[in-house]
């Protein structure tokens, strides 16, 4: 008897809210750079936000400092949403070294880490967050 394979969700790659405002840098393939604050960060992505539409499906070259660490990576931008003052714009890494993919999981696993410490310390008898964003 041959039994399906399971069908199990992948499970999603721990995200996180940077504290402070962190810029990126991206570069075009004609060499052109566009300056960007990283909103969200992930091992499989993030979030932009840029003050200028950027097209999606573009690849890029991406320079985020994070932490103690920079990481240089290749991405594919998806779409683009209107934002407050500009565009936030998604993407999702298509090359990124071993060396760079660790400093990025030690970052967000540090920054997981103090997210839950927040919450940890909070008084237990208060009320709940209204959102998840106040866990982060």
């Amino acid at each position: 008897m041959i039994r399906p394979a399971s069908r199990q969700t992948p499970r999603r790659a721990p995200r996180v809210s940077l504290p402070e405002c962190t810029f990126a840098t991206l570069q075009l393939e004609n060499r052109r750079q566009i300056p960007a604050k990283l909103r969200r960060i992930s091992l499989t992505g993030g979030l932009l936000d840029l003050a200028i539409y950027v097209e999606e499906r573009l690849s890029v070259s991406l320079t985020v400092p994070i932490g103690a660490g920079i990481v240089h990576a290749r991405a594919e931008l998806l779409f683009p949403m209107r934002g407050m003052t500009g565009y936030l714009q998604p993407f999702r890494f298509t090359a990124i070294r071993e060396e760079q993919l660790h400093i990025l999981d030690r970052e967000i696993n540090e920054l997981l880490k103090q997210a839950q410490a927040s919450v940890t310390r909070k008084d237990l008898g208060a009320a709940l967050p209204n959102s998840l964003a106040e866990l982060l």
